[in-house]
């Protein structure tokens, strides 16, 4: 699934373990970020099926701008109030409202300022890879995945791991991280290509 794709950053809980403390520090003191990532999707068995490239740059609350680069020619925008899902080769449009979107896109909650706890049940998913991982596994049955683990190190976010239901598993290592660069709002604001077929809700 092409959306199981972005980051989820914004937890409260009580677990006692590295991980959480290094997500709170993220969270203080990240208020906006920007970095290019790599994603690969696997299959149930392992095999990779999707290899691609990109970049996000993100403000709390609310705005992102996350950009695939080929193969797959997306740009998905978060305005504030609303998620645009541009598929560049169809030249179609997927539009949501943020608040429904925020409990079940993690995209969405990259940027959110929503209470997450309601929404997911978290659970401390230890050491791997040189980083401290969470677990997150959202509340809501009809939530586009399975779980969600995030990978930190001193520095902050640094790798998102997504299960769907069908076993699929993406994963993204973001690199050349910069926290709280000057961004210009233009970034998160999007209208709809002319001749763009616009699905979902306005």
């Amino acid at each position: 699934m092409r959306y199981l794709f972005l980051a989820l950053v914004l937890f409260a809980g009580t677990l006692q373990a590295d991980s959480l403390e290094r997500f709170r520090s993220f969270v203080r003191d990240t208020q906006s970020a920007r970095a290019d990532f790599e994603q690969k999707v696997h299959d149930r068995s392992g095999k990779l099926t999707q290899e691609s490239k990109g970049s996000f740059v993100f403000q709390r609350p609310g705005l992102f701008r996350w950009i695939y680069a080929k193969p797959v020619d997306q740009v998905i925008v978060g305005d504030g109030q609303r998620v645009w899902i541009h598929d560049r080769d169809l030249n179609q449009v997927t539009v949501r409202k943020l608040s429904n979107a925020l409990g079940s896109t993690p995209a969405a909650l990259l940027a959110g300022s929503a209470d997450i706890e309601k929404a997911f049940e978290l659970s401390d998913a230890g050491a791997k890879e040189g980083l401290e991982w969470l677990e997150a596994r959202p509340r809501e049955r009809e939530a586009g995945f399975e779980r969600v683990r995030m990978g930190f190190d001193a520095e902050g976010l640094r790798a998102m791991e997504l299960y769907d239901h069908f076993g699929q598993r993406t994963a993204l290592r973001f690199l050349n991280l910069r926290r709280n660069p000057k961004v210009d709002k233009s970034e998160f604001r999007f209208e709809p290509p002319k001749g763009a077929d616009v699905l979902g809700e306005k």
